[in-house]
């Protein structure tokens, strides 16, 4: 029996150690389970430490299952931590062009925009050369490089460390919204725009567009001198006039002298210096390269011709962020050294239905330093009071986005447009057998049958662009000590709150350029080289009176501005210096404290200025906090395709054609009810909702899977005009028809100006 218990005393092995089979006999017998024999006991005995064991086993399994549990615990939280710190660097290519570069083979060539944040390295260098790289252009004022390179080293590129982004250099292209228009009675209505004692005089206003037809009539001065001073081609064509037909128009609206017509078609600043930088080729088509071309002679020249205004009519679809997007930056650097940029915020505010489109607003729309401008319908009168929001005119909130190192998606969500100005049925000077008109031969507006004369129709943001242009021209001619961010500010706080319009549509407001003009004559000019925070900001202690009068009607100035994704009101904001308003910075750089009071790099402006959080004018008074007027649910029932839907290769189709005049009542009013997104998801239908107002959180409209992603229409990835910069404008059946004619001319110049 010994030999028995040697052969299982290793079953009985604790920590090594042999069994000590030395323990008396009775405590055995006490756990001896059977017949109390020997071997009775020692099977109970086995089967106790057995039992021991197994717990044993288990303790220090749950031991090892708790430690392994808190690595993985830590494990996570670290990666969390990780992730979130990559989450928060942004990819250094464009979504657009990493989806198509990955799709191509290593031996197609892709055209980019390489920005630097440094000087290029040696090892980049000779990267590009290995591969047979073909530099088009250096844009040295804007530290960038229009780049021809195989899709595959794309990638590689963007990785080296000075290079900050990495986009497609987009094809540009006018937008194409033409039909027919019967013309209205006043054609420009644009009443108490011109202000006795200022012109535009030595102020010079850079037209980015499709070249200038100079030797027209409205280019000419009281002694025959051109005042366009200097033209340049940025497209290849080698030509410098306008076969297309837009920038004539638009440079007519921002500086026309008036000599036709008896001065019914007079320029916003008609004395002013015009820079005629030819961006869109014969067929209203260019490149983002070729605009940015122009931008950087503009930084380069400015000084050399007082440009003190640039005006774009034209824009591309807003995908990537104005903290990436080329255009953007560019604009940006502009408006740092002093010139004020005004853009037109796009023509895609409805689809085919009528029903309004959020979510729209173009590059460099989306650009917080730009003045970005929607258009108004004056309804063919002087007086303000019947004026709206054209139903054509792009809405904010901007869509444009980066996307971070672990693929998602962030929206800059900015309150756009800035302001609005009379777009509708423009009547102004009209390059010969243009493109526009050859095309659409009811565009003439059968003022003239002499070349140098005659005028045409055109509608859009495009033309509501440059009457701010024009107004930025008469406050710097009033106050050349004015910075593109008080101009800016001075436009809005002085602007006309429409009623029933809500901040998305119209900004803060109907350009005022009386009231601009006003206030902006009391803004002191001996600042000097220091301004310090709260210091007075007029010449005067007496505060100007707030309202305006036009045409008999008396309005309320808004009397705010526009933070980015807030809104700031209050008499702080005339009377006393912030430093929002200085070079370097924009306005939008304010942001919220407690307090109400606005802070920018931790320095509170001045006491005294109430901020909203996503702000909406409805009725033409404020809602703060957003609020919407009614407490009615918003719903989301249905899409609806619009017909602005852009085929997989990029080619337009439609491009969001303006329905036509049977849709729409008025410009206010709306057959087919219903708000919509960008992508056709119905938002909200009327009735549910008091008034157009959007609830916004985080500069988001309800939530981010309601709007479309990049402008994007139907699905997240066919891009609305992705592969086109637009001329914001061309004739669109506008939104209420009159049956009366444009103003004959007679041929006897006006000599006003």
């Amino acid at each position: 029996m010994a030999e028995d218990l040697s052969e299982h005393s290793f079953k009985f092995q604790k920590k090594g150690k042999p069994m000590d089979n030395s323990k008396p006999l009775p405590r055995l017998l006490n756990r001896a389970h059977g017949d109390g024999s020997l071997y009775g006991i020692m099977v109970g005995e086995v089967i106790r430490r057995a039992r021991i064991k197994r717990c044993r086993i288990a303790t220090w399994l749950t031991c090892l299952s708790l430690v392994a549990s808190l690595c993985l615990l830590s494990g996570i939280m670290v990666g969390e931590r990780a992730s979130a710190q990559s989450s928060g660097t942004p990819a250094k290519v464009s979504s657009d062009l990493s989806k198509k570069s990955h799709s191509l083979t290593n031996t197609d060539i892709v055209k980019v925009i390489v920005q630097l944040r440094a000087p290029m390295s040696s090892s980049l260098n000779s990267l590009l050369n290995s591969n047979g790289v073909h530099i088009r252009k250096t844009l040295q004022s804007l530290g960038a490089h229009a780049v021809e390179m195989p899709a595959s080293i794309v990638d590689t590129v963007a990785a080296f460390n000075e290079v900050s982004f990495v986009s497609f250099d987009r094809p540009t292209q006018s937008m194409g919204h033409l039909s027919a228009t019967t013309g209205a009675d006043a054609v420009r209505t644009t009443s108490g725009i011109n202000v006795n004692g200022v012109d535009g005089t030595g102020i010079g206003i850079a037209v980015l567009d499709s070249g200038i037809y100079t030797s027209h009539t409205d280019f000419l001065d009281k002694n025959n001198n051109v005042r366009v001073v200097y033209s340049q081609d940025f497209t290849g064509e080698n030509r410098i006039d306008d076969p297309y037909g837009h920038g004539t128009h638009v440079a007519a609206i921002v500086a026309g002298s008036g000599r036709v017509s008896n001065a019914s078609y007079l320029g916003v600043a008609p004395a002013a210096n015009l820079i005629n930088l030819r961006v869109l080729n014969s067929q209203g088509s260019g490149t983002v390269s070729g605009t940015l071309a122009a931008l950087d002679w503009v930084m380069a020249n400015k000084t050399t011709y007082n440009i003190r205004v640039v005006n774009m009519s034209l824009g591309t679809a807003a995908v990537d962020s104005y903290k990436n997007d080329p255009i953007c930056l560019a604009v940006r650097r502009l408006v740092n050294s002093g010139v004020v940029v005004v853009v037109a915020a796009g023509n895609n505010g409805k689809n085919a239905a009528g029903q309004k489109v959020y979510g729209m607003i173009h590059c460099p729309g989306n650009e917080p330093s730009a003045i970005t401008v929607g258009a108004a319908n004056t309804f063919g009168t002087d007086t303000r009071s019947d004026d709206g929001v054209a139903t054509y005119s792009s809405r904010g909130p901007t869509r444009s986005s980066w996307t971070d190192a672990l693929g998602v998606r962030h929206y800059d969500g900015l309150m756009k447009p800035d302001l609005v100005a009379p777009g509708n049925k423009i009547i102004e000077a009209q390059s010969p057998n243009n493109v526009l008109v050859t095309q659409n031969p009811q565009l003439d507006a059968n003022v003239s049958p002499v070349s140098v004369r005659e005028q045409m129709y055109l509608n859009g943001t495009s033309m509501a662009s440059p009457v701010v242009a024009g107004a930025a021209a008469l406050l710097l001619q009033a106050n050349p000590t004015l910075t593109p961010n008080m101009v800016k500010a001075i436009l809005m706080y002085t602007a006309q709150p429409l009623s029933g319009f809500n901040t998305l549509e119209q900004g803060a407001g109907e350009v005022n350029i009386e009231g601009a003009v006003r206030l902006a004559r009391l803004v002191r000019t001996n600042f000097g080289t220091t301004k310090p925070v709260g210091a007075a900001l007029l010449n005067t202690v007496l505060l100007p009176t707030p309202q305006t009068t036009i045409a008999g009607y008396t309005f309320t100035w808004t009397q705010g501005i526009l933070l980015g994704r807030h809104w700031a009101k209050g008499t702080s904001l005339i009377t006393k210096y912030q430093p929002v308003y200085a070079l370097g910075t924009i306005v939008s750089d304010g942001t919220i404290v407690t307090d109400g009071t606005i802070v920018s790099n931790g320095t509170i402006v001045s006491d005294g200025t109430i901020v909203t959080d996503a702000t909406i004018v409805s009725n033409g008074t404020i809602v703060s906090d957003g609020t919407i007027v009614s407490d009615g649910v918003i719903i989301t029932l249905g899409t609806i395709v619009t017909d602005g839907v852009i085929v997989t290769d990029g080619t337009i189709v439609t491009d969001g054609v303006i329905a036509s005049d049977g849709t729409i009542v008025s410009d206010k009013i709306l057959l087919s009810s219903g708000i919509t997104m960008s992508d056709g998801t119905l938002l909200f239908r009327l009735g549910t909702i008091v008034s157009d107002g959007v609830l916004l959180t985080d500069g988001t409209i309800v939530s981010d899977g309601v709007i479309a992603s990049d402008g994007t229409i139907v699905s997240d990835g066919t891009i609305v005009s992705d592969a086109y910069v637009l001329a914001q404008a061309a004739s669109i059946n506008g939104d209420l028809v009159t049956e009366d004619t444009a103003v004959i001319d007679t041929g006897d110049d006006c000599l006003s100006y």
